[in-house]
């Protein structure tokens, strides 16, 4: 394993029970918008004491339609997210899709994404974990959590520890999604950070004509309960205008929902105490 130096906020992370929250557009659209978007986040979730990343994804693969806004590429995309990051000062993050580009993303990203659909990609979750840098491996909507210790395993199969498992609920049915909010305490038992992503688990896929619907109606009670069972993070994806977002704005915030649920998260998190970090 070989790798540069972990960015301070992911350092104290996985170091202290200090929440983290990843928070960004779906996928990177204007520069402006971007950074609008992640200094708004960053002011909010320093001020309720939590520790803060900006996410955005470069390109969308997985996309439902051919037709769809995928984002500006590899190479445009990681130039604009190593500005947001020098420029706000505060760690990014993005999803890699191909083994090959996980050596041109290691040199802009703070922590690396693998998307839901991969998370059992045995050479994309190893090459991942050969940069040194915190993985985020987003559990497949397919996938018990007991079943993501195997892909834990292949990224500490490089000595890489530093991992965390997103929640972002299992397929239930068509174009719907549950969250079983036990899986948070079982994966933590993995002896992982576990993250909830309260938008995507409130998507629903493919419900759209040609792409997904979501109800982000609901993404604050589910955020809510995932920090109540013990979630060590929060994901949420954030627009300053949700129903022209160019990808996932259905279930995407408002700036103002997210920083109303920031307020009742750092309420629960005085209330939790330090249980957060032991799991049963």
């Amino acid at each position: 394993m070989t790798g540069k130096e972990i960015h301070p906020v992911f350092e104290e992370f996985f170091a202290t029970s200090r929440p983290l929250v990843i928070a960004g557009p779906c996928v990177l659209e204007t520069e402006d918008i971007a950074v609008e978007i992640g200094a708004f986040m960053k002011k909010a979730v320093e001020e309720m004491g939590f520790l803060y990343c900006f996410k955005a994804s470069y390109d969308k693969a997985n996309r439902t339609s051919v037709k769809s806004y995928r984002g500006p590429g590899l190479e445009a995309g990681l130039k604009t997210l190593k500005k947001i990051g020098n420029e706000l000062k505060c760690p990014v993050i993005s999803d890699v899709h191909e083994v090959w580009q996980v050596g041109r993303a290691k040199e802009v990203l703070d922590s690396i994404q693998i998307p839901a659909f991969l998370s059992r990609q045995t050479d994309l979750l190893v090459e991942a974990g050969n940069t040194g840098l915190p993985v985020n491996i987003k559990k497949g909507q397919f996938l018990a959590p007991w079943d993501m210790k195997y892909s834990v395993e292949k990224v500490r199969s490089t000595g890489n520890e530093f991992v965390m498992v997103t929640e972002r609920g299992a397929q239930f049915g068509y174009n719907n999604l549950v969250v079983d909010m036990r899986s948070i305490p079982i994966m933590k038992g993995l002896g992982v950070k576990v993250v909830f992503d309260a938008t995507h688990s409130v998507q629903l896929p493919g419900g759209g004509a040609g792409c997904s619907s979501g109800q982000r109606e609901f993404a604050p009670v589910l955020a809510r309960s995932a920090f109540s069972a013990g979630a060590d993070a929060i994901f949420m994806e954030v627009h300053v205008d949700p129903e022209k977002a160019l990808c996932d704005g259905p279930n995407s915030l408002y700036l103002s929902q997210a920083k109303e649920l920031l307020k009742d998260l750092a309420m629960l998190d005085k209330i939790r105490g330090g249980f957060s970090s032991v799991a049963p």
